[in-house]
């Protein structure tokens, strides 16, 4: 690669000098142009380049001078495009050719997103390469968490698109004051967002997510829209989801869609809240939770009597929780113990979660189970037993609560 070269001292020029050059070059021979280039070059950034370097490098920065025109919706000057392009190729130690400040801003301006003033997509793929081969080279942990704000576009149609960034602005402000310092943030769509966390394990990045979603909700409560936008997120760890950013991505964008799925097809349900179904470690209250009737057609879960009850109104019946199912999702757990063993999980809800396990009573209450779900990535949680009914091939059906 050409070196810069120490003789000659740069030359200092205005904007106009080189529009009158671009305009001058373009009736000039490409030969003669390419000869003219080297001593330009030479003479402007101390830089020893052949005339067919010369050419393409010229070439290159009256097309970075378009692109950053364009993108920042306003004329940027050849002095500016010609610095971006020499510097990303090594050729200049110290900007020579604008001010220092005005290159700042131009990197400042490539780098992030002008609304919301985090790192914009462009940054979120060179870090998300660089973090992964860092976690990889160390065996570290390294969690990637797609988050998007759920009925944004309500926000939109209603009370405008100003009002709109106004909520994107505040979820920037909430995830720079959420993260730790050796987290990023990136916005990468419309109301879609990025973040990375070296060495979170899965249990820290739920921890976290939750702490966003609670603290977005706080914050935002003073907005008082009449359609609550939420913080959804999908998360994927290296290295338990997978060893290339490529299958992390799609493992935390199927997340968060299944995580919305969940949350659809609550609200098309009456009574249900609105809020998407999370794995929260609240003490659970059955004592005062009508339980439905049992009966051979409709399984028990989690927070359902072990014998029959006399029938109740409709809204008496009416869980505390939703619950969502997850047969046929291969969802299972964990339970710690003197022996580990393992337990299919049949349904989950805010307030707790179901197991098929096979001699129940050697479980202790309170007990630790790791969750493996489709909605969440690995969990470690504690869990009271409330009830047990026996099944068939001698397994039981064991309701539990989540405590602290």
């Amino acid at each position: 690669m050409p070196q810069p070269s120490e003789s000659n001292p740069p030359l200092h020029a205005d904007d106009s000098f080189f529009d009158l050059l671009v305009e001058t070059l373009g009736n000039v021979d490409e030969p003669v142009r390419g000869v003219f280039l080297q001593q330009f070059f030479k003479s402007i950034a101390r830089i020893d380049l052949s005339p067919a370097q010369s050419l393409d490098y010229w070439n290159q920065i009256l097309a970075r001078r378009t692109e950053l025109s364009e993108s920042m919706g306003k004329r940027v000057s050849l002095r500016t495009a010609m610095v971006d392009v020499l510097a990303a190729a090594s050729f200049l130690r110290v900007p020579i050719l604008v001010e220092y400040e005005e290159f700042k801003k131009l990197q400042l301006n490539a780098a992030t997103d002008s609304l919301t003033g985090l790192y914009n997509r462009r940054l979120f793929e060179e870090y998300c390469d660089k973090e992964f081969n860092r976690a990889k080279r160390y065996g570290q942990h390294l969690a990637l968490v797609l988050l998007d704000l759920h009925r944004l576009k309500e926000v939109n149609d209603r009370y405008g698109h100003l009002r709109g960034d106004e909520v994107l602005q505040l979820a920037a402000t909430i995830l720079r004051k959420t993260l730790r310092a050796s987290d990023f943030a990136f916005r990468i769509g419309g109301d879609e967002f990025a973040l990375l966390l070296p060495q979170a394990d899965p249990e820290q990045a739920v921890t976290l997510c939750d702490r966003l979603r609670a603290n977005f909700e706080l914050e935002s409560a003073p907005m008082k829209l009449s359609t609550p936008v939420t913080i959804d997120y999908g998360i994927a760890v290296h290295p338990q989801d997978g060893d290339t950013k490529e299958i992390l991505v799609r493992l935390a964008d199927e997340r968060l869609y299944r995580l919305k799925n969940a949350q659809r097809e609550q609200t098309r349900s009456a009574g249900v809240p609105k809020t998407a179904p999370s794995i929260r470690t609240e003490p659970a209250a059955p004592t005062r939770v009508a339980p439905p009737p049992v009966s051979k057609a409709t399984p028990a879960g989690p927070f359902a009597a072990p014998r029959e009850t006399p029938k109740q109104s409709p809204q008496s019946e009416r869980r505390k929780w939703e619950r969502v199912s997850l047969a046929g999702t291969h969802a299972y757990a964990v339970i710690s113990g003197n022996e580990k063993k393992s337990a299919t999980v049949m349904d989950l809800c805010t307030g707790g979660l179901s197991l098929i396990v096979e001699n129940p009573e050697d479980l202790a209450s309170p007990f630790f189970a790791v969750l493996h779900v489709p909605i969440l990535p690995p969990l470690r949680v504690n869990l009271r037993r409330i009830y047990t009914r026996k099944i068939e091939n001698g397994r039981s059906q064991i309701g539990c609560a989540f405590v602290s």
